[in-house]
């Protein structure tokens, strides 16, 4: 289902805190890197954060520089970004800036904390998720009711890690300043439990006066039927490696990546590739992997197009090319239409092979760009 690109940011000391335990909050940005938070916060669709940060800091949430805010206005975007909290419990003060600066608000809470937030009188839509607090539900309610493309996640830790941890969170963009906290009482950006596989991919390092700025962006694939962030991320370079395709009028452009449980790109290819004018996007990216490698049993094959089950170019189509490579978990953007083949259920043949498909919808229309002159 389609999320919100979601965007977390914090910044942290040395040792990883995000505070200390005094009662002031600690400021770890500089002044210059405050003023690209504001950079960024204007930038998005809305900002979130915990109900412990509003307990804690007491936050506007405002995109201050009046220059950034007339600029949303003059893009036909509200002044300022939705501002979000989360709570399971309903436990919020009514007082708290949140609520009295700033544009248009929402809660997420259980349904027990909606009855004790609708009693506050707060101004904002209230939003119960159930017995218990679920971010795939909160996320497509943004994205769906709200229109919101971009989230910017501002804490605090425990929301970052759940973002994290459940393979939410397409970037994260993390500031490290040049102090030291100590206290093991002090709060943490991230807490234990199991995170998504892999290394993550750096995709900027900044100075910033004497902080420094990092941004990240999970590499390692979802497993079974669960999209993660990264899903979308691999799925999206397949679709625009289908662009790469010489053009064709029998048979469709089509791009295709093989990604390793940890997010090691193992091969990438597309249709018609090389000079083989018969050749399709994941036979391409499969024939550069040696068929002994252990990694293909837990590897994610992330094609445009879902992989064939009929041709006539080549004595095996591709999805029994994965099927004997063994790959377990496949994630495409697009069924196949009845243009040149009827019926053509390359999905069904794989998951009745006990392969996992995904079909990510929302990138059907970037998988039919390269292709519409065979649509029309």
């Amino acid at each position: 289902m389609p999320y919100p690109y979601v965007l977390l940011s914090a910044a942290v000391s040395l040792d990883g805190y995000l505070d200390d335990t005094g009662p002031d909050r600690l400021l770890l940005s500089s002044p210059a890197d405050f003023d690209r938070v504001d950079e960024v916060r204007a930038s998005v669709d809305a900002i979130l954060i915990g109900a412990g940060t509003i307990r804690a800091d007491n936050p506007r949430l405002l995109v201050n520089d009046h220059g950034r805010r007339a600029a949303r206005v003059a893009a036909g975007k509200t002044e300022y970004p939705l501002k979000v909290t989360v709570t399971a419990t309903g436990d919020l003060d009514p007082d708290a800036k949140f609520w009295h600066t700033g544009g248009e608000k929402v809660v997420y809470t259980t349904e027990t904390g909606a009855q004790r937030i609708r009693g506050l009188g707060v101004a904002a839509d209230v939003v119960s998720l159930g017995t218990d607090l679920d971010w795939p539900a909160l996320l497509k309610d943004l994205y769906e009711a709200r229109g919101v493309g971009r989230l910017m996640v501002e804490g605090g830790g425990t929301v970052h890690t759940q973002l994290l941890q459940q393979g939410l969170a397409d970037e994260l963009q993390l500031v490290l300043a040049p102090v030291f906290v100590g206290d093991p009482k002090a709060p943490r950006l991230f807490g234990p439990g199991g995170y998504q596989a892999g290394r993550l991919r750096l995709l900027e390092s900044r100075r910033i006066e004497d902080v420094v700025l990092m941004r990240y962006e999970p590499t390692g694939p979802g497993t079974g039927a669960s999209a993660s962030a990264a899903d979308r991320h691999w799925l999206r370079l397949a679709c625009e490696l289908a662009a790469d395709c010489p053009p064709s009028r029998t048979a469709f452009s089509v791009g295709a990546v093989v990604v390793a449980a940890d997010g090691t790109e193992l091969a990438r290819g597309h249709s018609r590739e090389s000079g083989d004018a018969v050749v399709h996007a994941e036979e391409a990216a499969l024939a550069k992997i040696p068929s002994a490698d252990p990694r293909l049993a837990t590897a994610t094959v992330y094609t445009s197009l879902e992989p064939c089950t009929h041709r006539s170019s080549r004595p095996h189509p591709c999805a029994e090319l994965i099927l004997r490579a063994g790959v377990r978990r496949v994630v495409t953007a697009w069924r196949e239409p009845d243009t040149f083949v009827e019926a053509a259920d390359g999905t069904g043949t794989l998951r009745e092979a006990g392969v996992a498909v995904l079909v990510l919808g929302e990138y059907e229309d970037l998988a039919k760009t390269p292709n519409a002159h065979l649509l029309s």
